[in-house]
């Protein structure tokens, strides 16, 4: 294992290597300038990395403040060290050739039922939601996650899986089997999907989709602000929200909450404090309530 050191930033940290890691000085700022390392690569899948910096004996990982060092700085520890003992190098020609080491951290969300399974590679392009009335037969992954009886719902996004629980069961009791079991069904390079899916935000919503060019022009100005302020906030969160329709008479939106936000206690307050305010704020007078409909 690597040393951990803490710096005089306390949004960065240092792992430090006995041994030489590289001649030269690296600094990432995202995947794409990460083409020379697949460990650097596989660090930006992990949503709290906001920059990487590689020298001499250590490497330094600046994060975004969604998490406390002591919250993940182990499991990142545990990462970065067994690469450099599988791989021998932070930068190899035959990288490409070889496994990813896979690593799945969870983390809380604020629904106490639904925990965020990350993971330090990219799972999926679209967003899927299963529940066990669903027909799943085309989502090995869940068929397989849903033979755990605790396990209640599945949302997958890109390089995460939330998982919504039983209430007759911790979560303490149940996260290190579901992190493993995670870990080596993405090592063995399972299927997420068969390549007969067909993803049901797609399928729900193509008729919003088709009379996209008919929204009237503050329906538009509600999915930017969607998009732009309130998506990725709760994608952080392990959820998902989608448009689904404005009343203009009655300045009144509609939203799909997915995932961990989805049955949530606390997405009425969410709901009210986060979304309806911030949509109030941008679009002055032309917002007067947002109504939620779990997906």
């Amino acid at each position: 294992m690597l040393k951990i050191e803490k710096t005089a930033t306390e949004t960065i940290i240092k792992y430090v290597s006995n041994s030489i890691l590289t001649s030269g000085s690296f600094e990432y700022n995202n995947v794409d300038e990460a083409g020379n390392s697949k460990l650097v690569q596989q660090l930006f899948h992990l949503p709290f990395v906001k920059k990487v910096f590689v020298s001499a004996n250590f490497i330094a990982v600046e994060r975004f403040k969604i998490v406390e060092w002591h919250e993940v700085q182990d499991e990142l520890n545990q990462m970065i060290s067994s690469y450099i003992d599988t791989y021998g190098s932070i930068f190899t020609a035959e990288e490409k050739k070889q496994k990813t080491v896979i690593q799945v951290y969870a983390e809380s969300t604020p629904n106490p039922n639904v925990t965020k399974f990350v993971v330090n590679k990219s799972l999926t392009r679209q967003l899927i939601e299963v529940n066990r009335q669903d027909d799943f037969t085309e989502v090995p992954i869940a068929k397989e996650l849903f033979k755990f009886d605790y396990v209640k719902e599945l949302f997958i996004a890109e390089n995460y899986v939330s998982i919504a629980k039983n209430e007759d069961v911790d979560w303490f009791e149940i996260t290190t089997e579901i992190r493993e079991f995670l870990r080596v069904y993405l090592q063995n390079e399972s299927k997420i999907v068969t390549s007969n899916y067909k993803y049901k935000a797609i399928e729900a919503h193509e008729k919003v989709a088709k009379v996209n060019t008919k929204l009237n022009a503050v329906a538009k100005e509600i999915i930017a602000v969607l998009d732009e302020y309130i998506r990725p906030a709760v994608a952080a969160d392990g959820g998902n929200i989608m448009f689904q329709s404005y009343n203009e008479a009655t300045k009144t939106v509609e939203v799909i909450l997915q995932g961990a936000c989805s049955g949530c206690p606390s997405s009425t307050i969410t709901l009210k404090n986060g979304i309806e305010a911030t949509l109030k704020q941008v679009l002055p007078n032309k917002i007067e309530a947002v109504v939620a409909i779990n997906g």
